[in-house]
């Protein structure tokens, strides 16, 4: 029996997002491979006039998209209600039981603007208990409170 043979790249499953009833997030590991290829792909050069050399210099804007459209997968039970515990919104007179729908846009914009949802998908992403075979129900950890300034 191989090793390379049992592994697999990439797994995706349904999480509960916690404090949130009714919203579930389908979230993608990442490999090793796969978080270094997104590092790569999202690194420029850039040259440093003091030091007159050649430095890489990460495009965080451009890995935060890349890294939202290889996680998160599609969502369900998104409310405007729920969606206002993760960042600020004008929901003028919208009903806020209505979902939000799941597209790559508005997954980017979440993790790019929610720091709750963020910390959260980075300690689901990286735990493989979330993506093994047997696990009957995954209900993450409740996401770490992100000190105020």
């Amino acid at each position: 029996m191989e090793l390379k043979k049992l592994m697999v790249d990439s797994k995706s499953v349904w999480v509960d997002f916690p404090g949130l009833s009714g919203f579930s997030v389908e979230v993608a590991n990442l490999s090793r491979k796969e978080l270094t290829g997104l590092r790569k792909k999202c690194t420029g050069q850039k040259f440093d006039k003091k030091s007159r050399q050649i430095l890489e210099e990460l495009d965080e804007e451009k890995f935060i998209s890349e890294f939202a459209k290889a996680t998160v997968k599609n969502w369900k039970g998104l409310t405007l209600e729920h969606l206002e515990t993760l960042l600020l919104i004008d929901m003028g007179s919208e009903d806020p039981s209505k979902e939000l729908d799941y597209n790559v846009d508005n997954a980017e914009t979440l993790v790019s603007s929610s720091t709750e949802f963020d910390t959260w998908l980075n300690e689901v992403v990286f735990d493989l208990d979330n993506f093994r075979t047997g696990s009957k129900e995954r209900v993450a950890k409740p996401a770490k409170a992100v000190p105020s300034k």
